[in-house]
């Protein structure tokens, strides 16, 4: 091998990079130390930027399409180097592609539960999750400001990084929408809405766009929950106790039922039979009672004896609880 073979073998002639992990946010081009022939070659693909660093300063930026490297075409280097008067000697640089596209499906959550107002509960203790989108719309800032000389940054190192940063506007978010609790679910998209211009300004210090942001779940505590089946129960059968009362026992041999060793099963499977009898003769009872108050003519004592008595033997089995046992208790007594 002659010298200038030697010598054209040390010279970077092609510049480019071909996307092999989609993941990959920064990649800086191998050289392997050797030097870039005055001319060469590069081609940055679409969804990618090309950033020349020289000595530590952000030279020369390429965007998307195929540039023959001169005096012409680096304007910044060509200044830095001195080639204003047509000096063609090989250069050295740092070449960093960065990719442009969208990263999608990236994932959020509130590692602590969130504190807000409501309307009927007072405060709550809120988690939420959900999933937003970003890509990189100023290279130079995006260099500058948060990926720095790391050889190979991807999607997964930001999306730790920016965790910390989205829960706390989350917060503030659910405070300036005033949603109730309830509501939540029906609100995603608004409340989204209002959190993306907020994160936004966050995100513009690193030269990161938010292309959407979304909630996908929230998660209450257990008591919220508990008292949200129970009213939504308590507005199936409304206000009328003997459906109520249907409704508890049906649910109490089915919760029986499935746990036969249990104590509350026991109660039941030794009162079952003659509790759900207890409630079909209190309905008719009750029917019979509803067409006495409509001849106004005032029940028969033996029969509100008598569902007291039904009433009793509901409250031992656990079927109805001690306030509901005693509110039926005192419509009763008031009619003796």
């Amino acid at each position: 091998m002659g010298l200038m073979d030697f010598i054209k073998n040390e010279l970077i002639e092609i510049i480019d990079w071909v996307e092999q992990d989609p993941n990959i946010v920064l990649y800086k081009f191998q050289d392997k130390g050797n030097n870039i022939k005055y001319g060469a070659q590069l081609t940055v693909r679409e969804s990618q930027v090309a950033l020349f660093i020289n000595e530590g300063q952000i030279a020369d930026v390429y965007m998307p399409g195929r540039h023959e490297l001169n005096t012409a075409n680096m304007p910044i280097l060509t200044t830095l180097k001195g080639w204003k008067y047509g000096f063609q000697s090989p250069f050295k640089v740092d070449i960093y592609f960065i990719s442009t596209k969208q990263f999608t499906n990236l994932k959020w959550g509130t590692p602590n539960p969130v504190m807000m107002r409501d309307p009927e509960f007072k405060q709550v203790r809120l988690k939420a999750f959900g999933t937003y989108f970003i890509k990189v719309k100023d290279a130079k800032i995006f260099f500058k400001e948060y990926a720095g000389t790391h050889p190979i940054l991807t999607i997964d190192k930001i999306e730790d990084s920016l965790r910390d940063i989205v829960a706390p506007k989350f917060a503030e978010a659910i405070a300036e929408a005033n949603v109730a609790v309830m509501d939540m679910v029906s609100n995603y998209s608004e409340i989204g809405n209002v959190i993306a211009p907020i994160l936004q300004r966050d995100l513009d210090v690193f030269g990161i766009e938010l292309t959407k942001f979304q909630i996908t779940s929230t998660t209450l505590p257990d008591e919220v929950l508990a008292f949200y089946d129970k009213m939504t129960n308590m507005n199936m059968v409304g206000n009328n106790m003997a459906q109520f009362t249907q409704f508890q026992t049906a649910n109490a041999i089915g919760d029986a039922a499935n746990n036969p060793g249990g104590a509350a099963g026991a109660g039941i499977g030794i009162g079952a039979g003659m509790g759900l009898g207890n409630v079909i003769a209190q309905n008719m009872m009750n029917m019979n009672n509803q067409t006495q108050q409509q001849n106004n003519a005032p029940a028969p004592k033996e029969d509100i004896m008598k569902m007291l008595k039904d009433l009793g033997e509901l409250k031992t089995a656990g079927i109805l609880t001690e306030e509901e046992f005693a509110a039926k208790k005192a419509e009763l007594l008031a009619k003796l």
